[in-house]
């Protein structure tokens, strides 16, 4: 057996963050008894990935990118404070641990095989009691969260702290599993360790990153590790 550690990303590679979003997206305006529209949730959606990305950059930290996503979207349309829209937003959006089609299966069918952790960008308040309230927490042994750490996805401090709680150093035998090849392929790449690329959509991969392994369902995993 080639690899002993796997590691996974978790939003859009074992948690459904697109419908966790838009749920708790909808509650937050609710709350705010704010008009929702889908249009609100597109424009919202352009927003947060650009500052994803410069967080991925590191020209944005996550304290501010907490608010500054709503202080752009409603500049000049409605009078809510970006902060306090925040709180709720977020506080709905860690409530929201609905599993991608095969996540809960195949993590329960390599959890006594192989020891498993995700590392994940996302912030702690979102992360943590997501995955506490979520089956996946009785097969993953360590969750790895950027910000608690101080190292994000492609850092290969993230990747130290993993291995690390994993207590395991042989890089050869540990594979990254994300849909993301900025941040989980390219720093698994960096690191040294092999990677799979979850990629659902099929969409072409322009970035010159090439993974070792591409998948469109989890359950394809199974026939990899």
């Amino acid at each position: 057996m080639k690899y002993k550690v796997v590691l996974f990303d978790a939003d859009n590679t074992l948690f459904d963050y697109d419908q966790a979003q838009e749920v708790a997206f909808r509650q937050a305006f609710h709350e705010f008894n704010l008009d929702y529209s889908d249009d609100w949730l597109s424009r919202y959606r352009l927003i947060s990935e650009s500052l994803w990305r410069r967080l991925e950059n590191g020209t944005i930290l996550a304290t501010e990118l907490r608010y500054k996503r709503f202080e752009a979207l409603f500049e000049n349309r409605l009078e809510v404070d970006p902060v306090s829209f925040s709180e709720s937003y977020l506080d709905k959006l860690s409530e929201g641990r609905f599993l991608l089609e095969g996540a809960q299966e195949v993590v329960a069918e390599l959890a006594p095989k192989y020891a498993l952790a995700i590392v994940t960008n996302g912030l702690k308040e979102v992360q943590l009691p997501r995955f506490q309230g979520s089956p996946l927490s009785k097969f993953i042994k360590s969750l790895i969260i950027s910000e608690e750490v101080g190292y994000k996805k492609s850092d290969a401090g993230i990747f130290d702290c993993a291995l690390r709680a994993m207590q395991h150093t042989e890089r050869s035998s540990v594979i990254m599993i994300g849909d993301s090849l900025t941040s989980d392929i390219k720093g698994g790449f960096d690191y040294g360790i092999d990677t799979c690329w979850y990629n659902p959509s099929g969409a072409a991969n322009q970035s010159g990153i090439t993974p070792n392994y591409e998948i469109k369902h989890l359950n394809e995993l199974l026939g990899i590790l």
